[in-house]
């Protein structure tokens, strides 16, 4: 079972078979929580059908691996073990160590990436250019070590899963209007197998299994993880039976492929045991990583429900030291978005991106919840009395954005994405640019800035890029990777 020999027989799924995994695919590293000075940890690892791999082998003794999820020709498996948080560690899975840069204790680098993959033909793609951006975040800890890893949304891109299938090929455009429960579970299986499907080929990736194997994972969901726009769509959509299906199978999937659980086993560090919401936090040294769910309660009129608020308050009660990372799937500063909404009610070409707006923070319909977001991290910086740090994926560019808090505090916005996601044309990005003049500031006593990347004079880069973050000796700063012109100088947070 060598990690080398890994892949995926895809050549019968393009012909409408389900594919199959001729070698495992895994380990892939995700970090549970912090507690009693170690890093809980699960390893995640894909294989044919009953083929259960070898346990994990730690100084500490051996863990066995536990069936987690099976479909028609795989079965996902998981063990669970745990390193010490503040020192470099390593552990040994069939022949082969691997390190890991477990220390959170002093001195660290964290990576932030997020959109990998694209809406239309991403399975297609040439592995080389499509990971990119991957061999270059591989030679990058190579050269200094990563702890963490962490993933701000659009992990996978499942808006094609939906087709191939008589209930859900014309999603969302066209549904069925009561399709039998027959018909719905087929349509479970057809899904369950496509999501199977894209997270294997994701997860084999050279590039990524190197890495996904020696650094720890924290994930978080946004819309193409479940499919494009995902909440903001119209109600009569998400809301049908074809929709609920969509829905908790892409659920089902995050949870088996991006956090290595399924429900009534989720980790400590998720707000909610009974995942109404998937919001989490870890709370190591000196530092605090805060994921609220943008998708799981969202509606067209709403981002977050009563449970993710729950997590928020309670969250902004607890006294912190050190830094806040604030994980915000969509941008928690930008530009002024609701003029173009505006533009889209006399412009009926545009109101197909009706969707993309409505997923941000800025949207009109989103207003008053925005303000109550900025009130609150604004509170909760004022009451630890430090910075807080917001890094966002979503828009396929790198940009900044700082809000002033007072009291010498302030709320630092870094975009990172895409990771894989090719960039958009560079006039939308100098479009962007021109709307951020206008300014946005939805608190009038705490003025928005969007800035320029360091050793740039443009508000936002359309190239695939991603996020080093970096503590040394208590101080923490950013760069950018950017795929064209390389690191930025570094950020001071």
């Amino acid at each position: 079972m060598s990690r080398r020999l890994q892949f995926i027989d895809q050549s019968a799924a393009h012909a409408g078979v389900p594919f199959r995994i001729t070698s495992p695919i895994g380990p892939v590293l995700f970090l549970d929580d912090v507690a009693s000075s170690h890093l809980l940890l699960s390893a995640l690892f894909i294989t044919a059908r009953d083929d259960a791999p070898p346990p994990i082998a730690t100084a500490a003794g051996e863990w066995r691996v536990e069936l987690l999820a099976g479909y028609a020709h795989a079965c996902v498996w998981r063990a669970r073990f745990a390193l010490p948080a503040d020192r470099p560690s390593e552990y040994r899975w069939d022949g082969a160590t691997y390190a890991v840069a477990c220390d959170l204790t002093g001195d660290l680098r964290l990576a932030y990436v997020s959109c990998n993959g694209e809406e239309v033909g991403d399975m297609h793609r040439e592995g080389s250019e499509r990971n990119a951006m991957w061999e270059r975040l591989r030679s990058e800890h190579q050269r200094r070590p990563f702890a963490l890893m962490l993933h701000g949304g659009d992990q996978v891109y499942a808006d094609e899963v939906t087709q191939g299938h008589e209930l859900s090929h014309d999603w969302p455009e066209r549904i069925p209007r009561a399709p039998s429960r027959a018909e719905l579970d087929d349509l479970r299986y057809h899904l369950s197998e496509r999501f199977l499907e894209r997270y294997a080929t994701l997860y084999a990736a050279p590039q990524f299994a190197w890495l996904g194997a020696r650094v720890p994972s924290l994930m978080q969901w946004d819309d193409h993880d479940i499919c494009d726009g995902w909440g903001s769509l119209r109600r009569s959509r998400t809301y049908s039976p074809v929709g609920q299906t969509l829905f908790a199978v892409a659920r089902e999937s995050f949870l088996v492929f991006q956090q290595a659980t399924t429900d009534g086993d989720l980790p400590t560090r998720f707000a909610d045991p009974e995942g109404q919401h998937l919001g989490w936090a870890v709370h190591g040294s000196d530092l605090r990583i805060l994921a609220p769910d943008l998708r799981s309660e969202r509606t067209r009129r709403q981002i977050m429900g009563p449970g993710g608020w729950a997590m928020m308050e309670a969250e902004a009660q607890h006294e912190v030291a050190g830094h806040t990372l604030l994980m915000s799937s969509v941008p928690l500063l930008g530009p002024r978005l609701s003029l173009l909404e505006a533009l889209m009610v006399v412009i009926p070409r545009m109101q197909k991106y009706e969707d993309d707006l409505r997923d941000q923070w800025q949207s009109r319909a989103h207003r008053h919840e925005w303000r109550r977001m900025l009130r609150l991290v604004r509170d909760l910086a004022r009451r630890d009395g430090h910075n807080i740090t917001a890094v966002s994926g979503e828009i396929h560019l790198a940009t900044r954005a700082v809000m002033d808090l007072r009291d010498g505090l302030q709320l630092n916005q870094l975009v990172a994405s895409g990771i894989a996601h090719r960039a958009p044309p560079k006039g939308w990005a100098k479009f962007l640019g021109a709307l951020a003049s206008l300014r946005e500031n939805p608190l009038s006593e705490n003025p928005i800035r969007i800035e320029p990347l360091p050793g740039h004079s443009s508000r936002y880069v359309a190239d695939r890029n991603y996020l080093l973050l970096e503590r040394v000796s208590g101080n923490w700063s950013a760069q950018w990777d950017l795929e064209t012109t390389g690191l930025t100088p570094a950020l001071a947070l």
